[in-house]
């Protein structure tokens, strides 16, 4: 496996523009179980292109933004800078750099499965003010619940340079583990894109287990792209259904 910290470097622009977002949903389950306000102040770890930051961000909150790929917190300064509540640290989960007991929720989106967790665990409590939260979601993309996705997950299985290593649900079973002593909350909301051949073919090389262009899988897995979208477009549009899994608790 590639270094987790350089993996999405040349995938960047693809990651912010095709990356779906989170549900509004997901506010309101913090503001209804974890007393989620405007002034809660968030560390959003592992934060990448900023998607899940913008979410706080509009809701009010003064948002961290931690992420230690220079391409990927770049974008984020580019597209969030408009926030006046919006700070950029070039950090990592094990080591923030921010201060003891500074921060009301540490969340992590698509990001916890590249963690040292034992590292990051002892990290996240340290930043955390007394009885703070801790929010690992995912968009967990179904595999086979239309001919279309179940013939994507087979494009990537076939094409895919580490897919089957890196696919985040390999690690869901570590998060009890993770907030042991205590527990944890878990609720689902559902999540879709929708893509023409372009926006899907961006979506499928925003993965870091997309080959490169100089890879020999690359042309052959955008062929096969091209014939999936085609025999399974309805005007011109294919969709990505998600679950979003929302994990929330104290450490």
């Amino acid at each position: 496996m590639s270094d987790p910290l350089t993996r999405f470097s040349n995938r960047s622009d693809n990651y912010a523009k095709f990356r779906p977002g989170y549900p509004a949903g997901v506010i309101e389950i913090l503001e209804h179980d974890c007393g989620l306000s405007e002034s809660s102040v968030i560390a959003d770890v592992g934060s990448g292109t900023g998607i899940l930051s913008e979410m706080f961000l509009q809701n009010g909150n003064p948002v961290v933004a931690i992420e230690p790929n220079a391409a990927m917190r770049q974008v984020a300064e580019r597209l969030l800078q408009r926030y006046e509540k919006f700070r950029s640290i070039n950090a990592a989960a094990e080591a923030t750099t921010l201060e003891t007991g500074s921060v009301d929720f540490v969340t992590a989106a698509q990001a916890f499965h590249w963690f040292d967790r034992a590292r990051a665990k002892i990290e996240f409590a340290r930043i955390l003010k007394p009885a703070g939260w801790v929010v690992l979601i995912w968009n967990e993309r179904r595999l086979d619940s239309t001919v279309f996705l179940r013939a994507y997950e087979e494009l990537l299985l076939r094409y895919g340079t580490d897919y089957e290593k890196v696919r985040h649900e390999n690690v869901t079973a570590e998060i009890a583990e993770f907030f042991s002593p205590g527990s944890f909350e878990l609720q689902t909301l559902e999540n879709a894109q929708h893509f023409d051949f372009e926006s899907l073919r961006g979506r499928l090389l925003s993965s870091s287990y997309a080959p490169d262009a100089d890879h020999p899988n690359f042309s052959p897995m955008l062929k096969e792209l091209e014939g999936i979208f085609y025999a399974n477009q309805n005007d011109g549009i294919v969709s990505f259904e998600y679950e979003t899994n929302v994990y929330y608790g104290h450490l």
